[in-house]
């Protein structure tokens, strides 16, 4: 498949618009061949903006062109689990947005219909893994810089989705799985994996801060279902005879945006990787800290967007792209099914730990 391009199919405008298509626009050996909406005038629009064939009415038009060969699941959570089962059986290669589903159950199934279909790819959308500085960051720590982990510290400080200010939409339904663990904890959760190894189990709060939001359709208040904070505590397996610490804290309250902050400490060394994409790194105690961010080439391509998010996954779908060129349904590091199962256990734990004020096992 080499001298063929690959035809994505795009489900989904929100991300799908800001990041995604603009990402395989540019996209060596990608061609974007279908886009869909839960509104039709939004694929319309989004057809027309990005020179793309078909504008389909909804999910199951667009997973019956045979044109189409890469689906990118980019709808709310609730649509994940229908969705991705629909696309795998129709013979598609499949990215799909985080949370992978609305719980364990059916993340389960959609990793068993994965499992089963070794000849399509299937992965999840955690864009971070592909970022130049975050591949550093595993690089060290694999190379063993922080000696024994101790303890690793994440904090998410976004007001984008949830902050006070914002309408009422699906970001504030629970039914549709909107909040902010299953938005940007599942990032927190996939990168301690990725880097530092199983989360075992948690202690967490989850919490609604803002009570209403305004219907811009209306404009009445209606009540916030979904979470604007969360903070866990959690155990991480395999570290020489003890449980590495850690927590995470999530929050879209902080009135100028707050900083994202990952810190781990370990019996060599420390690295902070601070505001996403500045890694540093001190060895021993009391050494000054050396920068080891790298850069991104993705910055040179003007029709990228300039944060994480977007350049992260101009990656993910150039590897992705690439690998489907070459017949092959595995690429280093990319977050599998399995992956976004773990991740969603993870999350469950953490919403039980919260209903019963108690340490969870993961997975138990």
């Amino acid at each position: 498949m080499k001298d063929e391009k690959i035809g994505v199919g795009l489900i989904g405008t929100g991300f799908a618009r800001s990041a995604q298509a603009p990402a395989f626009s540019v996209c060596e050996g990608a061609e974007m061949v279908a886009v869909c909406s839960g509104r039709f005038e939004n694929a319309q629009r989004v057809a027309t903006e990005f020179n793309i064939k078909h504008a389909c009415e909804n999910y199951e038009q667009l997973l019956a062109l045979d044109e189409v060969s890469l689906v990118v699941v980019s709808a709310p959570p609730y649509l994940h689990h229908p969705i991705t089962l629909a696309a795998l059986d129709a013979g598609k290669h499949v990215i799909c947005e985080k949370p992978m589903a609305m719980n364990a159950g059916e993340a389960r199934e959609m990793a068993s219909a994965s499992e089963s279909r070794p000849a399509q790819l299937s992965i999840i959308d955690h864009e971070l893994r592909f970022n130049p500085t975050w591949r550093r960051l595993k690089e060290l720590v694999e190379d063993g810089f922080l000696g024994d982990l101790y303890h690793v510290n994440i904090t998410i400080a976004s007001g984008f989705r949830h902050s006070a200010q914002r309408p009422w939409n699906w970001w504030s339904q629970e039914s549709a799985g909107g909040g902010l663990l299953g938005a940007l904890g599942s990032h927190a959760i996939d990168a301690v994996r990725w880097l530092f190894g199983e989360i075992e189990s948690v202690c967490g709060a989850v919490e609604t801060m803002v009570a209403e939001r305004k219907d811009p359709a209306t404009g009445e208040m209606k009540p916030n279902e979904t979470d604007d904070y969360c903070s866990f505590l959690m155990k991480l397996a395999g570290h020489e005879g003890h449980a590495a610490q850690g927590t995470v804290l999530l929050s879209a309250l902080f009135a100028s945006g707050g900083k994202n902050q990952v810190t781990a400490a370990g019996s060599k060394g420390t690295l902070v990787l601070d505001g996403e994409e500045t890694l540093s790194g001190a060895l021993g105690y009391n050494h000054p800290f050396e920068d080891m961010s790298l850069g991104d080439r993705a910055l040179e391509i003007s029709v990228i967007p300039n944060n994480i998010w977007a350049r992260s996954f101009y990656h993910l779908a150039r590897e992705t792209v690439q690998a489907l060129r070459e017949d092959r349904t595995e690429i280093a590091h990319a977050a599998t099914f399995a992956d976004g199962l773990r991740c969603q256990e993870v999350i469950d734990a953490v919403r039980r730990s919260n209903q019963e004020r108690r340490w969870v096992d993961v997975g138990k």
